[in-house]
């Protein structure tokens, strides 16, 4: 079901695990990958971020948004087993990951697209959550109209087509949000 009303494609398939494995992809996630703060460059100051980051990615590529560049760690079994089950459900092949951990509800992501010169341009993102439910929303760039919806625990939504042309997208704070979410981003660099 395509979430955006037009000028890209936003594929929300729900949880794509059960509870049981979403809960034991979780805690592997949190505790095995080797996360680091993240950094970002704002207003020509270097920021470390409440957020974690981790990036995987085939032939040693680095991934640089935000005046930052992201070194890759090696593919392990488990994220190799998670990039083919989310490659199988989506149809498409990806060949780098970003994953974030969320600590709690007032770590958020602000208005941004994806839209690095290193990705192939409306090649899929498909974004797996795992964790705390977190609203994503999504705001058109020229009109300002805006979807959302409730990203659930071992869930899977597909960005593809013009999405990241048009569309901007956040994770908002919330206050209510008192457990940690972890996002696996798998994209296709160039």
């Amino acid at each position: 079901m395509n979430i955006l009303p037009y000028d890209g494609a936003v594929d929300y398939l729900g949880p794509v695990f059960s509870k049981l494995e979403a809960d034991q992809w979780l805690s592997m996630l949190f505790e095995a990958i080797p996360w680091k703060n993240d950094e970002v460059v704002m207003f020509g100051k270097r920021i470390t971020m409440a957020r974690k980051v981790a990036w995987f990615a085939d032939g040693g590529a680095a991934y640089s948004y935000t005046g930052t560049t992201k070194r890759p760690e090696p593919w392990s079994e488990s994220m190799l087993a998670l990039r083919s089950r989310v490659q199988d459900i989506s149809s498409s092949k990806y060949n780098c990951c970003l994953l974030n951990l969320y600590h709690l509800g007032s770590e958020s992501m602000s208005w941004h697209s994806d839209d690095e010169a290193t990705l192939v341009p409306c090649a899929p993102i498909a974004s797996l959550s795992f964790g705390a439910e977190r609203r994503f929303c999504f705001k058109h760039k020229r009109t300002q109209e805006k979807a959302s919806l409730l990203l659930e625990h071992g869930s899977l939504l597909v960005m593809s087509g013009s999405t990241q042309t048009h569309w901007r997208h956040a994770l908002p704070k919330s206050s209510r949000v008192v457990h940690p979410r972890i996002s696996l981003t798998f994209r296709t660099m160039a």
